[in-house]
């Protein structure tokens, strides 16, 4: 197994709690970030453009996306041209539809002709990323978010999908495959072989990379400990 070091795979966090983005901004690993209108619902925020902007005034140099919130595609563009206005490290998430399952590319397209660095969220298959590919600026930095975690739960194995995902991306050289919504460490491995670009991680996967290589033999016996420590803590009796 590689260790994290040999890792070519970017690492992106993906969050929403300032303290935890700033943290992961100076760490050397992290590569760039994203986040979400759900998870910034979930970290409490109030005002979107403030927490963005108040983001922004520190981190300044890693790509960090984020993500237009409307269901009409004229109000996006809004949205998008503000939000791309923030600073030259941004990207602008787009989802690859609206909640009507009405396209995404005419927008995509006008956007990527502006010169918008755009991640494109919430793909699930193949003909999405060909439909992305098609309309893309190839002179302008873009992200294509394959959400490898959600396809592995409905049953189905990402990683066949996410290796017909790559290939579409080979003739732009500024387009980037990004395995998102990741669910275990496991995940960067099976990006890293078969070429991904990038893959998103919550900072509870992240700290989980101490542990790669760790002996499993000492795995199990810490495991056992914890199970000990934690029966006798409760003063369990049978």
């Amino acid at each position: 197994m590689k260790q994290v070091k040999d890792l070519k795979i970017k690492i992106f966090s993906d969050g929403a709690d300032k303290k935890d983005m700033l943290e992961m901004n100076n760490n050397m690993l992290i590569k760039g970030l994203t986040t979400n209108p759900s998870l910034m619902k979930k970290a409490g925020i109030k005002d979107y453009k403030v927490f963005a902007k108040d983001i922004l005034a520190t981190i300044k140099k890693k790509p960090i996306s984020f993500e237009v919130f409307s269901d009409d595609f004229s109000e996006m563009e809004k949205q998008s041209m503000e939000i791309a206005s923030w600073g030259e490290n941004v990207y602008v998430k787009i989802p690859i539809t609206n909640t009507k399952k009405e396209s995404s590319v005419k927008l995509i397209k006008l956007l990527s002709e502006k010169k918008v660095k755009l991640n494109i969220t919430a793909i699930m298959n193949l003909d999405q990323v060909k439909s992305v590919m098609s309309v893309l600026n190839h002179t302008v930095p873009s992200i294509i978010s394959v959400f490898a975690g959600r396809i592995a739960d409905t049953g189905c194995d990402p990683v066949p999908l996410m290796a017909q995902c790559l290939k579409e991306t080979k003739n732009n050289q500024n387009a980037e495959l990004l395995w998102a919504s990741s669910r275990e460490l496991l995940n960067i491995f099976q990006a890293e072989e078969i070429g991904c670009h990038i893959i998103t991680l919550t900072k509870d996967i992240i700290k989980k990379l101490e542990k790669v290589g760790y002996d499993l033999e000492e795995y199990s016996l810490d495991t056992v400990k914890d199970f000990y420590n934690d029966a006798l803590n409760a003063k369990y009796k049978i």
